[in-house]
């Protein structure tokens, strides 16, 4: 978890190598997953890797508590089964329905688990200016709701919810319509294809989400007292979509979503010659 997140973060102790891609050009990989953990280890112990790890385990607890007990409050009427190709070219109506119902759950399970989330994400960036102000869930939810309020529970909130609920509409839909035309019903394997689409639908679709969910992590730490998230290691931003543009304008909007071959950007004249 701190590993994944201080990518993210953009926090970069350690320096980049010089190596080679496919074609043999020279470029510049920044240290992997593997070699962050190790320095982590390094530097704070195997507990290191662990920081954020309670409120995280209390926010995904509350998160599946609240997604059923939404369901049980709120049931998905039972529709009629769907047999054959036909049928499903007319289930459209059946995949909104149960997106919607879903999209209900996802996001009445975010607002009451962002709060923990949001205390999880300011322990691990800790890390980075090596502070102690978060140290535990009650004296963070002190301190949060003093120096901020109700709404300092909140921050990074919508672009979270809006990554979620992008997410499930484009995976369910595009599962839909490729289970419907572009699986043919006579080949023999057409059901098992079916029934790993929107698996790999949820991969694809994850990937053009994550901005979403990185601006939403950085929104929960910016400016927020911690080393991380104020100038000059990162600028305030006034709001979430300052922040979209910022990592927009940067070409970061997609940092952290690597975590073994991680390219930085060199001029060519910047490396050795053989």
């Amino acid at each position: 978890l701190l590993t994944a997140f201080l990518l993210q973060v953009g926090h970069e102790p350690l320096p980049p190598t010089v190596g080679r891609n496919v074609l043999g050009r020279k470029v510049l990989y920044l240290p992997g997953f593997f070699t962050y953990a190790r320095h982590i280890v390094e530097v704070d112990g195997k507990r290191g890797l662990f920081r954020g790890l309670t409120p995280r385990l209390i926010s995904s607890t509350l998160s599946t508590i609240t997604r059923g007990s939404v369901k049980k409050a709120f049931p998905l009427e039972d529709m009629e089964h769907v047999s054959n190709k036909d049928d499903v070219k007319t289930s459209l109506r059946k995949v909104v329905k149960e997106t919607s119902h879903e999209m209900m759950m996802q996001c009445v399970s975010r607002v009451v688990s962002h709060p923990l989330h949001v205390i999880s994400m300011r322990c691990m960036v800790q890390f980075v200016g090596r502070e102690v102000k978060y140290s535990g869930v009650f004296s963070a939810i002190g301190r949060i709701f003093k120096e901020e309020g109700i709404l300092g529970f909140f921050v990074g909130l919508i672009p979270h919810v809006l990554g979620d609920v992008i997410f499930l509409w484009c995976c369910n839909l595009l599962a839909h319509f490729i289970n419907t035309y572009a699986v043919d019903d006579n080949f023999s394997q057409a059901s098992v294809i079916r029934s790993y689409t929107k698996f790999v639908m949820g991969i694809a679709v994850s990937m053009l989400t994550y901005p979403f969910l990185l601006v939403g992590d950085l929104m929960a730490v910016n400016n927020c007292g911690l080393h991380a998230g104020l100038p000059p290691y990162a600028p305030v931003f006034t709001s979430w979509i300052h922040c979209w543009r910022y990592l927009s304008a940067q070409g970061q909007l997609f940092r952290g979503s690597s975590l073994l071959f991680r390219r930085a950007p060199m001029p060519a004249a910047c490396f050795p010659v053989d």
